[in-house]
């Protein structure tokens, strides 16, 4: 999946469930962002994996509901 797929994503999931999903910091290799009262650091790669991909939406998912991506 693309990275920018995976944010807009995310931050689509997040305004339906009225939730906060705002960039944090930059790091060297990482954008973090708050999602609520959590931090989701999201790697710099255009191309992320289908593993890492699910790993993050589960990260998100005590946020945004459990199994909000499938």
């Amino acid at each position: 999946m693309k990275r920018k797929d995976l944010i807009r994503r995310i931050a689509g999931r997040a305004r339906a469930v009225n939730v906060d999903w705002v960039i944090k910091r930059e790091g060297a290799s990482h954008t973090v962002y708050s999602l609520g009262r959590l931090t989701i650091p999201i790697p710099r790669h255009t191309e992320l994996g289908e593993k890492l991909v699910t790993e993050i939406f589960k990260e998100c998912a005590a946020e945004l509901g459990e199994g909000w991506w499938k």
